[in-house]
């Protein structure tokens, strides 16, 4: 029963964490956002993070987004810098048309940092993406 169920690839969503600058507390703040690159809207965006190590986990965060548009993107969470050094997952599910997709995205210890700061597609700016 197991080899009929179909499991689709995600292809054009990605995970992103984008260092910037917070009017409000005039702070440079990191912030992780979902992004939708497909031409297609997403229905019911469940996102469920967490981030861990072999000593370590964190609380799990759960976030919901009714739709995210196509073309578009969606703040998820405000990240502090201490949780760089842990594993940093992002398990997201959705709903194309019909059907289900799922997947998780990793940001392994250390991978979010100034250094690895590259285009973000559709936001224009730099931070880190995992597709």
């Amino acid at each position: 029963m197991k080899k009929d169920i179909e499991i689709p690839k995600v292809e054009g969503v990605y995970v992103a964490v984008v260092n910037e600058y917070n009017d409000i507390y005039k702070t440079q703040d990191w912030n992780a956002y979902i992004i939708n690159d497909k031409d297609v809207d997403l229905d019911v965006v469940l996102i469920v993070t967490n981030g861990y190590s072999d000593q370590k986990i964190t609380s799990t965060f759960r976030k919901k987004l009714d739709k995210l548009p196509a073309k578009s993107y969606a703040k998820i969470e405000l990240m502090q810098e201490e949780l760089f050094a842990l594993n940093n997952q992002f398990r997201v599910t959705f709903f194309e048309g019909n059907q289900m997709f799922e997947k998780t995205y990793l940001f392994r210890k250390n991978t979010i940092n100034l250094k690895a700061l590259q285009t973000v597609p559709l936001m224009k700016v730099k931070g880190v993406v995992v597709k």
